[in-house]
Parts: structure tokens; C-alpha cells; sequence
């Protein structure tokens, strides 16, 4: 077997049909053995259900599989263990892959004998944005475009987003699986459930092991925007659980601290603090609400550094 997209979901059955439909619409893969793992993770809606109805009448290999600890990493390992290619393909739930997805990214493994590619990512259905939402803000609604060119990613400061990222099979034996510590819990609604930095920590961890990452532009997929990912709460939950996992993973011992808290990071957030009130005077809250978003992530940084010395003492 030569390719397994790994497809995580939870509670949302509605979006499996034309996700899986789209999967079953490549090209290009005529002679390459290739299957779907449909990893449930936990749903209480018809998921399963729908999974084996579409896998009995559909022209593709799809295989259902059941992840009870909650969490998309959780669900991603399932994944990988349950999967029976070389190249592991990851998409969500509210992807949608063009014809040409699979195609791309296998090739490019062939091309370039590399450890991961991942492909650009588009908002769908295209629709005007909320005016604070700036294009800079897009890639927090998954949106990731890297260009035209097929080209070398560093891995730290580029690298595939999640909902289009494959690696070879080589890669988790060399650095092991995603961290269940990180990653979206649930539907990723509430600011609990809103735990990122998997994908990044895997990335990074890939780099620092002399892993070798490729964009293939041709590996274009669609990323369902939801409703309540237009509302400033998720952008602030979203910086806001970044700065606590900052703090949490941070090994540093502060000499200067005040119940826990670095010196420094209280002199950063009062900045950042200002700097927002400035910017709300000079130019209003819409376009200040990015400079919001990194008052709120020095706030949880504030607040995860604070949590850690409560519970080491």
C-alpha cells in the first residue's frame, strides 16, 4: 500500500459525504495503491453509520476505525497505527481535496525522496470576511498559500498547515507520534477545547531531526469556514491558550519572577497593552483588534506561568 489519507472527525457525519466524495474524484493515481482511514473520535452523532454506508457503495478503500481519548492528535495517531501505506495524507473533517491532491503529494514524495509535503490551503465557500479579520489573519481560519512554486520548506518558520500535510512513514518511527498534550479537543468551539500547537511542535520536532518538508502547490484543498470561527472570541481563545502552552513548555527558570510570573513578560504585556489602547484611539477597535490578540496571548502567558507555580508549591 502505498498511500493512506488518514481522515479525523468528530460529530459532524453531515460533512463526511462530500468530503469522502471528493477523495473518491482523484486523478492521476491510476496503478498506486491507496485507501481512507476514517478515524471517529468519539462522535455520538451517525458518523460510523455514514462511514460504512458510503465505504459499501463507493469506488475507494475506506476503512472505519474508533479513537475513544478525546483529542485530534489522539485521533491522528489512531491513524497512523491503523493506516497501511508508505505516505501518510492527513485532511479534517471540513476539507474538501481537488482532483489533482493525491496525485501532487505523491509525486512529490517520488521526486524528491523527502520526509513531508504539504499543499495550499483555501477558505470555502469564498464570502467577504468581517473587515477586522485582515488577510494577514487568514491563516488563523486555516488558510495557507505558500505560492506558486514547488519548493524546500524550513520547517520552522514554514511548513504545511494540518488539513494538508502528508509525511512518509519513515518520519514517525524517526521522531514518534503527535503529542496528545496538544492539538483541538471536541469541535474546538469553547476556549478549553482550543488547544493548537501539535502540527507546529511535529514540524519543528521533524526539522530539528534533519527532516527533509516540500510545498507541492498542486495539492490544493478547500477549508470549510465556520460560522463561529468569524467571532472575535475564537481568535482571542485561540492566543490567548497559545500564550498558556508558551509557558507550559517553557524550560527556562526565571531568576526574577512575582508569583511565578517572568519580570520581563509583565513589561511586554504592558506594552502590548498600550500599544492596543493606542492603536483603538488612533485608528479604532477593528483595526486593533490583531494588536488585542497579542495582549491576550501575553495574558495567558501571564496566566500559564502563574498555574505553574501554584501547582509546584
Amino acid at each position: 500500500m502505498e498511500l493512506s489519507v488518514i481522515l479525523c472527525t468528530y460529530n459532524r457525519c453531515h460533512n463526511l459525504k462530500p468530503c469522502l466524495a471528493a477523495l473518491a474524484r482523484q486523478e492521476g493515481v491510476d496503478g498506486v495503491a491507496w485507501e481512507v482511514v476514517v478515524v471517529d473520535n468519539n462522535s455520538t452523532d451517525a458518523t460510523r453509520a455514514t462511514v460504512e454506508s458510503i465505504a459499501a457503495e463507493g469506488p475507494i478503500r475506506i476503512r472505519y476505525t474508533f479513537e475513544g481519548e478525546q483529542g485530534l492528535s489522539a485521533a491522528r495517531n489512531r491513524g497512523i497505527q491503523e493506516a497501511a501505506g508508505r505516505y501518510l495524507c492527513f485532511i479534517d473533517d471540513d476539507i474538501e481535496v481537488t482532483p489533482g491532491w493525491l496525485a501532487a503529494l505523491y509525486h512529490c514524495f517520488q521526486d524528491f525522496r523527502c520526509d513531508a509535503v504539504g499543499g495550499p490551503i483555501h477558505l470555502h465557500p469564498p464570502r467577504p470576511l468581517p473587515t477586522w479579520i485582515r488577510p494577514d489573519m487568514q491563516g488563523f481560519l486555516g488558510f495557507r498559500d505558500l505560492g506558486a512554486e514547488q519548493r524546500r520548506l524550513d520547517g520552522r518558520h514554514e511548513f504545511p498547515f494540518g488539513g494538508n500535510m502528508a509525511f512518509d512513514r519513515r518520519v514517525v518511527e524517526r521522531i514518534g507520534l503527535f503529542d496528545t498534550e496538544l492539538g483541538r479537543k471536541g469541535e474546538g468551539r469553547c476556549r478549553e477545547e482550543l488547544f493548537k500547537g501539535e502540527e507546529t511542535d511535529y514540524f519543528l520536532r521533524l526539522a530539528a531531526a534533519g527532516g527533509t518538508i516540500y510545498y507541492a502547490p498542486g495539492a490544493l484543498v478547500f477549508h470549510q469556514v465556520l460560522e463561529h470561527q468569524l467571532h472575535k472570541r475564537f481568535f482571542r481563545a485561540l492566543h490567548y491558550n497559545a500564550g498558556i502552552l508558551s509557558a507550559r513548555r517553557d524550560p527556562e527558570r526565571y531568576p526574577r519572577t512575582v508569583a511565578g510570573v517572568p519580570l520581563f513578560l509583565l513589561r511586554q504585556l504592558l506594552r502590548a497593552a498600550l500599544r492596543y489602547g493606542w492603536l483603538v484611539a488612533r485608528h479604532g477597535p477593528s483595526h486593533a483588534f490583531r494588536q488585542q490578540m497579542n495582549v491576550g496571548y501575553f495574558v495567558g502567558r501571564v496566566v500559564g506561568y502563574a498555574r505553574q507555580q501554584r501547582e509546584a508549591g
